[in-house]
């Protein structure tokens, strides 16, 4: 499988082994393949920030975040949550999603490495549909969790 994620500066291509995918596959604790993306700069958060329309100086003023009682600027939270969003639909396919939610967990700042993991959680029958539940996480390199999200497929 080759996996594309394309962030505000960087496009990276990934091949992994094939991901587990069909539903005798997509057995409770099954995990896809790690996605580790490149290091967060404060250039992917400022084009983030262009292209959303938020321009909140905390992301990309260091004066501003300092007096804001933090160390520097941080990443926007929304742009690794598009991140993980792409992982889990290229692993388990855009038109299945059928719900996706986030949590962010602590900051992401600048030069930090998040991998991106995701496992199945939960499988069922509904409605004449196979729908199964992942769980996905965006983990600094430090191991805090970034962001802790939840999705369900639909699945053939």
């Amino acid at each position: 499988m080759t996996t594309t994620v394309t962030t505000a500066t960087t496009v990276t291509t990934a091949t992994t082994a094939v991901n587990p995918t069909s539903w005798a596959d997509l057995q409770l604790g099954v995990a896809a393949a790690s996605f580790t993306d490149t290091p967060l700069t404060r250039t992917d958060f400022v084009r983030y920030q262009g292209a959303s329309g938020d321009m909140n100086p905390i992301h990309h003023d260091e004066q501003f975040a300092r007096a804001a009682g933090f160390p520097t600027v941080f990443a926007v939270g929304m742009l690794q949550a598009g991140i993980l969003a792409t992982y889990a639909t290229d692993w388990l396919g855009a038109a299945n999603i059928r719900r996706f939610q986030v949590q962010f967990r602590e900051q992401a700042w600048p030069d930090d490495v998040l991998t991106y993991s995701g496992s199945v959680v939960g499988r069922r029958e509904k409605d004449g549909r196979r729908l199964v539940d992942v769980e996905l996480t965006a983990t600094r390199q430090t191991g805090g969790v970034h962001i802790k999200g939840s999705a369900t497929f639909a699945v053939a």
